[in-house]
């Protein structure tokens, strides 16, 4: 049953410098629908923008594209009400916005420096940065880290590639930057190097880090961030900084932002992490909200990540493949299966090949849209049916997911007939995350062996040998969920639970 909720509008007005600026606020229910409409379904929701095309899924998802408010159909005409208010606030508070994401504007000296994986990490880093637009040259000093300063004696350069990016978010200030991308190959497995960007404009600090090494591996997992990045999300990330600094890669699972165009939610994402994003390489996703009208991916997506260009043509940076010595990562670009029947079908015949060709002994698989779902009455049968017989075929060990605003994960057998098959015996661990502050319901589907509601979670997974270490802790660095993933040959993975006696948050 669908549910209604009423919705209250608070008029507000300042005084600031002698002019009253007046905007509109709505309360909701946090809760159950989060900050962006409807509980159920994919959605693009962007309160500024007008333009929205929805259709059904076979699912029973309703799914509108382009940042719009999404709905259920209960809720469509109120929410299409609520939608063209907040356009009418939006230009009366224009400036208002212009001045807060001033704080986010280019300048000449780098900022939002990030470390992304590449497709040989134990070797290899990319980076990127930006700067405002006066500044056309910039570049990647390094050297081999040492205990003091003697380091900057033996200091090599490398001249970065330059995009011009300008986005515009709504009756927002058009936003353009300069972005810069450089890689450093040849490196030593578990060496430490420094490294710094910029130019005789400015230069960024000397940051540091270690290259992973091949015997042992440990990373961060963190579902949707996506709202209240700088004030609710930004604690979650460094508090998984403070439990496990030294790591050797954070993925994320999708819908990092909430509106694909608004560059100054992705100030906030990297505002967040800040040195953390550029100590510790990244894996992301994309989820549905780094799209837009058309399925247009993020315009900030390529320019400021540099990620592996190895996945089906056409999907460069979203879906591709990750290269440890004990364990091989592959991203699948979830809203593309949602929306594609052409790129639903290349990710699946190039998943089973990458998965066939040169296998690690682990694999992890991570896609925005879960398999089994944490939400009441959703179910994504269509990319269960195409993709779980691949991953039960090579016995795929854990799959890593967001988008149901909520935490779960089980075992689910591998059963190459019957994509719908659930056996908590054995199989491959599927994980369901939030790390951002949007909540929805959580159901009692059996397949879940630890689930929670209304709470913020990071995860940290470390392999070593035959073993793959898995824990789940809150915001506040309380252990929630634990298990073990023990490989013996041929046999499916043993799971030892180590679940806390913490009670399980309704």
């Amino acid at each position: 049953m669908s549910r209604k909720h009423s919705k209250k509008r608070i008029g507000v007005a300042l005084l600031v410098g002698g002019t009253i600026l007046s905007f509109v606020l709505y309360t909701g229910f946090l809760r159950e629908v989060g900050f962006d409409g409807s509980p159920e379904g994919h959605d693009h929701s962007d309160v500024y923008h007008e333009e929205s095309h929805l259709h059904d899924h076979e699912e029973g998802h309703t799914h509108s594209h382009s940042g719009d408010v999404s709905h259920d159909e209960d809720s469509e005409h109120e929410e299409d009400h609520e939608h063209n208010d907040g356009h009418h606030a939006d230009h009366e508070h224009s400036h208002a916005a212009e001045s807060v994401s001033r704080q986010f504007y280019a300048t000449p000296e780098p900022d939002r420096v990030i470390l992304n994986v590449t497709e040989t990490p134990e070797k290899s880093l990319a980076i990127n940065w930006r700067t405002d637009t006066t500044v056309v040259e910039n570049f990647l000093e390094w050297a081999v880290a040492t205990s003091g300063p003697e380091f900057q004696a033996n200091v090599s350069r490398v001249p970065a590639r330059k995009e011009t990016l300008r986005v515009k978010h709504g009756d927002e200030p058009v936003i353009r930057a300069n972005y810069f991308s450089a890689e450093l190959n040849n490196l030593t497995p578990g060496a430490r190097y420094v490294y710094r960007v910029g130019s005789s404009s400015g230069w960024s600090e000397w940051h540091q880090v270690r290259m992973p090494r091949p015997d042992r591996l440990a990373f961060i997992y963190f579902g949707d961030a996506q709202n209240d990045i700088k004030s609710l999300w930004s604690r979650v990330i460094r508090e998984a900084y403070k439990t496990t600094p030294d790591v050797d890669f954070m993925l994320h699972a999708g819908d990092l932002i909430n509106r694909h165009d608004h560059d100054l939610e992705w100030g906030e994402w990297f505002y967040a992490g800040n040195f953390i994003h550029a100590t510790i390489p990244g894996v992301m996703t994309p989820g549905n909200h780094e799209y837009g009208t058309g399925v247009k991916l993020s315009p900030n997506w390529r320019p400021q990540f540099n990620l592996p260009k190895n996945g089906p043509k056409g999907l460069e940076e979203t879906c591709y493949v990750v290269n440890y010595s004990n364990l091989k990562v592959i991203s699948l670009d979830a809203e593309q299966i949602d929306e594609s029947p052409y790129y639903q079908e290349k990710q699946a015949r190039w998943l089973d090949s990458v998965l066939t060709n040169d296998p690690r002994k682990w694999t992890a698989v991570t896609l925005h849209y879960p398999f089994f779902s944490t939400k009441p009455n959703r179910d994504n049968e269509k990319l269960r049916g195409t993709f779980k017989p691949i991953l039960d075929k090579h016995r795929v060990d854990i799959v890593l997911q967001g988008h149901d605003h909520a935490y779960g994960r089980g075992m689910v057998n591998n059963v190459t007939a019957g994509a719908g098959v659930k056996d908590t015996k054995s199989g491959t661990m599927y994980v369901v995350s939030v790390s951002g502050p949007k909540m929805y319901d959580v159901s009692n589907d059996p397949w879940m062996q630890r689930k929670a509601r209304n709470t913020q979670l990071f995860q940290i997974i470390s392999i070593e040998g035959d073993k793959l270490t898995y824990q789940a802790y809150t915001a506040s660095g309380e252990l929630y969920d634990a298990f073990d993933l023990i490989k013996s040959g041929k046999k499916p993975n043993k799971v030892v639970n180590r679940i806390p006696a913490t009670p399980e948050r309704q």
